[in-house]
């Protein structure tokens, strides 16, 4: 992978220095905002709820939120590139019900999953293909799998249930791991975490992401190979909905062609919370992380005070508008106080 920095033209090096800087700033201020939120939900959840804090409630709040905060590790990588995934809970429910169905069909549950994660990576396959092989926009392709997918996951299926999954792993959603109150996903989540962490802000693979979605154009020029990141970006954001998909299916332990119905409107909202800006070029997965164990805070404390789902979706509405408009509202402020700095004095007389 061809160094970006090194490639650059020394003036637009010089250049691109103070908005590295500001972008990082405005990153670091907003997951400071982050932590401040995090501290008000489980104080507001304390409030609402004697049984927040107790250490059992902990399991809980993970195993709600911990399929989705999963697929929003890969969906922050696509959006960061200037492009986004809203097939993400489509390809969660048929890669579920496709392990289902071959574990039903005799398949032994451990190729069973290993065949859904690689329908996953083909399902994201099929959507970079399309973006990136014939360059169609990438909302109006994912819109397009996200009922294709789901409407074959209903051909599959159309009504019945498949459950009778090994009592070992159909448990894993419902009990936490041994001698801590953590989830199988969240510690899932918090190993990839690490991963995408480390790739995205310390590897040259990192840097030509941040550089694609900053001007895809200039990330061309320079040696980077735009197309062929953002599809793989797609198979990845794929094969993790693939084993999303598997970590659903076992926790409810029950296959269904409607599973995950509707969440990627929680997972684009973790992820835009998160600092994640919706034009590409910036984001932190520390972001991510502190806004997935915001959204579960709320969640559980709103779930604690018998607030139906469809008022938590009000919620999650609101959640979704302010991490778009405050971030993207506050650089629209800075960009005219530049232009306004920068234009000259009117001539006495």
């Amino acid at each position: 992978m061809p160094d970006v920095e090194n490639q650059v033209e020394p003036g637009a090096e010089a250049e691109s220095v103070p908005s590295r800087r500001r972008a990082l700033g405005g990153l670091l201020r907003w997951e400071s905002l982050l932590v401040v939120l995090l501290l008000v939900s489980i104080a507001y959840g304390a409030s609402v709820s004697p049984y927040f804090l107790e250490w059992t409630n902990l399991f809980f709040i993970g195993s709600n939120v911990g399929e989705i905060a999963i697929i929003a590790l890969p969906l922050t990588l696509v959006i960061i590139t200037g492009e986004i995934d809203l097939s993400v809970a489509s390809m969660l429910g048929l890669t579920g019900l496709f392990m289902a169905e071959l574990f039903q069909h005799g398949w032994p549950i451990w190729p069973a999953i290993i065949a859904a994660v690689v329908l996953g990576g083909i399902l994201g396959a099929f959507n970079g293909f399309l973006i990136t092989g014939l360059g169609l926009p990438s909302l109006a392709v994912t819109i397009g799998t996200l009922t294709l997918y789901r409407g074959i996951a209903q051909g599959i299926l159309p009504s019945d249930t498949i459950s009778g999954f090994p009592q070992g792993l159909a448990s894993i959603g419902v009990v936490p791991i041994p001698h801590t109150h953590i989830s199988y996903s969240v510690a899932i989540f918090l190993g990839l975490a690490v991963i995408f962490g480390v790739v995205l802000h310390a590897t040259p693979l990192g840097r030509a992401i941040f550089a694609i979605g900053a001007n895809k154009e200039a990330a061309f020029y320079s040696g980077i190979r735009v197309k062929r990141i953002k599809f793989w970006l797609f198979v990845l954001s794929g094969m993790i909905c693939g084993l999303a998909g598997v970590l659903w299916t076992l926790r409810f332990a029950s296959a269904r062609y409607d599973s995950g119905i509707g969440i990627e409107l929680f997972v684009v909202t973790v992820v835009l919370l998160g600092g994640v800006s919706i034009f590409g070029g910036r984001g932190t997965i520390v972001g991510v992380v502190l806004s997935v164990a915001i959204v579960g805070s709320l969640q559980m404390a709103l779930t604690q005070i018998n607030v139906s789902a469809d008022k938590q979706n009000i919620v999650t509405g609101v959640l979704l508008l302010i991490s778009v408009i405050v971030p993207n509202g506050g650089e629209a402020l800075r960009r005219v106080r530049d232009r306004l700095r920068r234009r000259p004095l009117p001539r006495a007389g």
